[in-house]
């Protein structure tokens, strides 16, 4: 983390507490139906400014794990200029992100490998796209990368 400060980057620490809805498999064939039940979260004001500035100046916001882009989505708005903005936030989202979902806030996804039928995987398929993600899939199966919550991590641009 400090090679990463050192090189001028700013480390947002944002509060999230993961719940069923990190780990509850997909069981509909329209993913649609599934529902996501709600995790709590805060976003400080000083996280927000952050977040924020580095939005207007057109820096990359990097979120580290897919609770974190849900998070950083559900507070998402578009300011007086334009700009997509998150506001301070404390309590409870419920964001669904799927194949045709607009990221306002996010740039780029550090992410682990995720179990099949996993809300991540879905959300991490509608922001790379399914057929990037599946061949990072199978080059990991391929070099024998650990999967799951404590697996081999990837970085998405």
């Amino acid at each position: 983390m400090e090679k990463i400060k050192d090189k001028g980057i700013k480390i947002v620490e944002i509060t999230l507490h993961c719940g069923l809805s990190t780990f509850r498999p997909v069981k509909f064939e329209d993913i649609r139906q599934h529902k996501l039940e709600p995790e709590y979260i805060e976003v400080s004001v000083d996280a927000t400014k952050i977040i924020n500035e580095a939005k207007c100046t057109k820096k990359r916001i990097i979120a580290v794990g897919t609770t974190t882009v849900r998070a950083l989505e559900s507070l998402a708005f578009i300011n007086n200029e334009g700009i997509a903005n998150i506001r301070p936030f404390k309590g409870e989202i419920n964001l669904y992100i799927f194949k045709g979902y607009k990221f306002k806030i996010i740039d780029s996804l550090i992410t682990n490998f995720h179990t099949p039928y996993s809300t991540n995987l879905i959300l991490v398929s509608a922001f790379c796209g399914y057929k990037l993600l599946m061949k990072a899939y199978n080059y990991a199966i391929k070099e024998g990368f650990r999967f799951y919550s404590f697996g081999d991590a990837m970085y998405i641009w």
